[in-house]
């Protein structure tokens, strides 16, 4: 296949999953020529996932599919971790709404997949090919070229400019790469069994931490309810899944006297819990995302999200290097960006399962005792409830500009701090410092009011690319003209936030700034807490940067140069 062709497509997304489906939208919202590869006929119609966080529906809400998920979700969807013995020992309630939704969420996921596919119809530059398998690639300087086969035999070539897999765990692109997949697999299994008509009909998810038989039992919308049972070593697949086994097993969840059989079941399934992660995200024009790249186990429902923040993340990138804007070195920041939270994730998963099910009674009982002591300090009880513990993504690397920031005003206690770091012992034994900034962090969301009434969530004013946002002043003044060329680059919008009382003013605004109401006073608290009144902010919503506006020049031009960018890019458009 070293023929070259025309080009058929600018990205090829091989694998139709969420991950997949995802990317296609954000290409596609991107004007990007887009083909979606998927080996079976249909979309897999039974439940995977079961947790969708908030990261992840702002993704959704990115491409304009939120409104489309939602009736499919169950928002405010605690975990409680149960003792043998019935007492609940810590309860995860999130209820902060920082990036604009719940924090967790329970959902259908056939059902959310198919909006996913069903928004690809928006765009009619964006093909999906169900019943198509990507057999054989190979890639040059300009491309990759794809042996592709039908279900009914045939077999077409295809072309495209980059290639990216998000063909599931066992990716045969991955394989084909060559790119190791290093981890390991548990060496228990689970029993999935998934019911309509739920018998129980309580919410939220239960952990039943119980050594004898770990289970699991979750409320999924539609009237959904799944169970997970642990098979231990000694117990085959081939054993535990028999008639009887099974209904020994649903006695244990059931009320007494209920029998199994009345159970309407959707599906059983075993499966075993993986923790590893690809060494390598991309290899030329070809990149990893989702499964492909990392699976983990289900303990905190984040294999779904981690895949989700990993189209958010590739999305805009591959788009604006199709389009020109910018170079190929900014593929090589998701790289930087995404690897390293995707293993803190996984390593967060490995050890909640070891709390949920360890097999030693005596390690479950002294688990037990710790716990209903620590209950009762309130910090401890707050970390939990509050999910403090879940690694949130920060970028050290990539994308990403950070200056040195002089404190206006340190106080007494910063500066002998700064003196004692610099004796011989006490600098020892002073803590280091850390790095507060929001720069490589993702971007708050709250509601905000424009000036004709409405409120919105920010994200539905920022637009689709990157923005400024500010506090109470208009960086226009201080633009020079190489700023406002890349602004243009990135077609970047200006946004100030002001009281709710101030945004009919127009004083020092000028015409290119929208000024919108800081309706819950969030966004003043958070400039509040930076050493800056402008954050530049990139698609996906993360704080590229962060500057007092009398630095915003140095700023961009840091970071159009990381980017490559090209600022003739806009006029050749």
């Amino acid at each position: 296949m070293s023929e070259k062709h025309a080009i058929d497509a600018d990205v090829v997304v091989a694998g139709a999953g969420p991950v997949g489906l995802a990317l296609a939208n954000m290409l596609g919202m991107h004007g990007i020529r887009t083909i979606i590869l998927e080996r079976g006929d249909e979309l897999i119609d039974y439940p995977r996932a079961v947790g969708m966080d908030d990261e992840c529906l702002r993704t959704l809400q990115g491409v304009g599919l939120a409104d489309q998920v939602l009736p499919h979700l169950t928002p405010f969807h605690w975990m409680r971790f149960v003792t043998r013995g019935g007492r609940c020992f810590a309860s995860i309630e999130p209820r902060t709404d920082e990036f604009g939704w719940s924090r967790r969420n329970a959902f259908n996921q056939p059902l959310v997949d198919r909006e996913l596919l069903a928004g690809l119809a928006r765009f009619p530059h964006v093909t999906a090919l169900l019943g198509h398998d990507l057999m054989h690639f190979e890639q040059d300087d300009t491309g990759v070229t794809l042996d592709i086969k039908r279900t009914d035999g045939s077999r077409l070539t295809m072309r495209a400019r980059y290639l990216v897999a998000s063909d599931g765990g066992r990716s045969p692109v991955r394989n084909a790469l060559n790119i190791p997949f290093g981890g390991f697999t548990d060496t228990s299994k689970w029993l999935v069994v998934d019911v309509r008509n739920d018998p129980l009909g309580v919410p939220n998810i239960y952990m039943h931490c119980d050594p004898a038989r770990p289970y699991v039992s979750v409320a999924l919308p539609d009237s959904i309810r799944r169970f997970e049972f642990m098979i231990f070593e000694n117990e085959t697949e081939e054993e535990i899944t028999q008639p009887h086994q099974l209904a020994r097993l649903m006695a244990k969840v059931l009320p007494p006297g209920v029998d199994p059989a009345r159970l309407d079941y959707i599906r059983k399934r075993v499966y075993t819990h993986n923790a590893r992660i690809a060494e390598r995200w991309r290899a030329g024009r070809v990149l990893l995302a989702g499964d492909a790249a990392h699976i983990m186990p289900v303990w905190q429902g984040q294999g779904y999200n981690t895949g989700m923040r990993d189209a958010a993340n590739l999305g805009w990138k591959l788009a604006y290097v199709v389009k020109g804007i910018a170079s190929e070195t900014l593929l090589d920041t998701y790289q930087q960006e995404r690897p390293p939270h995707a293993k803190a994730m996984i390593d967060l998963s490995v050890t909640a399962g070891r709390i949920f099910s360890p097999r030693n009674p005596a390690v479950a009982a002294l688990r037990d005792f710790a716990t209903w002591v620590l209950n009762y300090v309130p910090p401890v009880k707050r970390y939990f409830l509050e999910m403090r513990f879940k690694p949130m993504p920060r970028y050290d690397e990539g994308l990403v500009v950070r200056h040195r920031h002089v404190e206006p005003d340190p106080g007494i206690g910063a500066l002998c701090g700064q003196i004692m770091r610099k004796l011989p012992l006490l600098g020892r034994l002073m803590p280091v410092r850390k790095d507060c900034s929001a720069v490589g962090k993702l971007f708050i969301q709250p509601q905000v009011r424009t000036r004709d009434g409405a409120v919105k969530r920010l994200d539905d004013v920022l637009g689709t690319g990157f923005a400024l946002v500010c506090w109470g002043v208009d960086p226009g003044y201080w633009l020079d003209d190489r700023s406002r060329a890349i602004l243009a680059a990135l077609d970047a919008r200006i946004v100030t936030a002001k009281p709710v009382a101030q945004i009919q003013r127009d004083r020092d605004i000028g015409p290119d700034t929208l000024v919108v109401g800081d309706e819950q006073l969030r966004l003043k608290d958070w400039f509040g807490q930076q050493p800056g009144a402008i954050a530049v902010i990139r698609p996906d919503r993360f704080v590229a940067g962060l500057c007092y506006p009398v630095m915003i020049n140095e700023l961009l031009n840091e970071l159009a140069a990381k980017m490559g960018l090209n600022l003739a890019a806009k006029e050749g458009a």
